[in-house]
């Protein structure tokens, strides 16, 4: 959107089609609000609490108070009006905000001065009553209609009432006294939210790494919010947030320890210790967590699809665990976000090595996120034979090689998965080292491939299918 521009008492506007209008709104520099004390509660589904507490100067009876700076995205069913010795008699948000484009179809069908410069500067003048503004704009001129050009300027006669510089919230409201008096105004608007991002620094050789947790605030309620005090809270109250569920990599459990973080109900609420300006389309980065040391490992893990085979090698995916106890742990409970992990090359500079997006976690939790596709562990999984036994059983033979292109031994997690079709009878008849059942539709090997080796695993299973 081009910008308002005042010049003599009259608002210019540069587009393909300039526009002037002879009285002028007042509009604030950017550092300046209407607001008062402001608070923002921000949840996780783009939703906000606002809390905005202001002082008017109220005359006895029943007058109309407006509150500019209110959220554009402001949810108008929401809003409540306090402060002593006052009631609500009407509440009216205004929301068509002036542009060019809203300040030219309001004026349809009035007449308005079009300014037209020619080649030696020479500037003629002539009113034109404005017929309609769609995809251009058409004017009658005396007898003639017309198509505005681009840089045609155009004087308005004035502004029309309702068309507003900045989001208004307009309250009729009856006094029993007059005198100034505090008020506060509350009310839920979309367009502002929140979310955490880590950054992961880990060594692979020490077990280590460190993290720093930063929370992402992002504003495009189409309003600045001024030296406001924030909470934050991980969740989304009575919303239908989908809820997200970690990838089935072993190693993910769900904890059980309480976090030394404040409450709101079932929800934890992250408080910034300062007060901030939340600025319209910025998005701002706060740190909340920032853990040194904290011990995680590598692991390589696939999972088979029942049946899977291929021509080809498959790579393992390569997995980070670590833990958010508060022994041994990170310590501390994890808002949704996504985990970037890095890893310090042969100079000692951090590289990215991957990302992965995790759930709300608990403290006391372990985590286990995929970070990407290992390139020199890869398996080759192989249907060797299908025998059907009658009554419904079939036998299956399956041959796994894995190999190992990396100077050092690796040992590496291989998942059957598909062995539970609901019948929860099926068994492993033979298998060339022992599994792990961890559940009835999977069975886990725990393979040593030597360095620059291979290692075969075979299975027979008994099924339905």
């Amino acid at each position: 959107m081009r910008q308002l521009v005042l010049a003599s008492a009259l608002v210019l506007i540069a587009a393909p089609l300039a526009a002037q209008a002879q009285v002028a709104p007042s509009v604030p520099a950017p550092d300046q609000t209407a607001q008062g004390e402001v608070s923002l509660t921000i949840y996780n589904d783009n939703q906000a609490l606002v809390q905005d507490k202001r002082v008017l100067d109220l005359a006895t009876g029943r007058t109309r108070q407006e509150f500019p700076d209110v959220s554009a995205a402001i949810r108008p069913e929401t809003v409540t009006l306090s402060g002593g010795g006052l009631s609500v008699v009407e509440q009216n948000f205004d929301y068509d905000l002036l542009t060019p484009e809203k300040l030219m179809d309001k004026a349809i069908g009035q007449t308005v001065t079009l300014v037209r410069r020619d080649e030696t500067g020479k500037e003629t003048r002539e009113s034109a009553r404005v017929l309609a503004n769609n995809n251009g704009t058409v004017v009658q001129i005396g007898n003639r209609i017309e198509v505005l050009a681009p840089g045609t300027r155009v004087i308005f006669p004035a502004l029309p009432p309702n068309l507003r510089a900045r989001p208004t919230l307009s309250v009729t409201v009856e006094s029993a006294t007059a005198g100034p008096r505090p008020v506060t105004i509350n009310y839920l608007t979309s367009g502002l939210g929140w979310r955490a991002d880590y950054v992961v620094l880990f060594d692979e050789g020490a077990g280590k790494m460190d993290v720093q947790g930063w929370v992402t605030l992002a504003n495009t309620t189409g309003t600045n919010f001024i030296n406001a005090n924030l909470l934050l809270v991980a969740g989304a109250p009575g919303s239908n947030q989908r809820v997200y569920r970690q990838p089935a990599i072993p190693g993910n459990s769900q904890g059980t320890e309480s976090a030394n973080r404040e409450r709101l109900g079932d929800f934890y609420v992250y408080p910034l210790a300062q007060r901030t300006t939340v600025a319209n389309a910025q998005q701002k980065q706060v740190s909340f967590l920032d853990v040194g040391g904290a011990p995680a490992s590598k692991a390589y893990y696939y999972r088979n699809d029942w049946l899977g085979a291929s021509d080809d090698p498959a790579s393992f995916s390569t997995v980070l665990r670590f833990s958010t106890s508060r022994n041994g742990g990170l310590g501390d409970a994890l808002p949704a976000g996504i985990v970037r992990v890095y890893m310090r090359d042969a100079r000692g500079v951090p590289q990215f090595i991957g990302e992965s997006r995790i759930g709300h976690t608990q403290m006391g939790s372990n985590v286990a996120i995929r970070t990407g596709d290992a390139f020199d562990v890869r398996i080759q999984p192989v249907v060797e034979k299908r025998e059907r036994l009658g009554d419904g059983k079939w036998r299956t033979t399956m041959r796994y090689r894995l190999t190992n292109a990396r100077g050092t031994p690796v040992v590496a997690e291989l998942a059957q998965g598909g062995l539970d079709s609901g019948w929860q009878d099926t068994r492993i008849e033979s298998e060339s080292q022992p599994s792990e059942r961890v559940s009835a539709d999977e069975a886990l090997w725990k393979v040593s491939v030597p360095a620059n080796g291979e290692a075969i695993v075979t299975a027979v299973f008994i099924t339905r299918y």
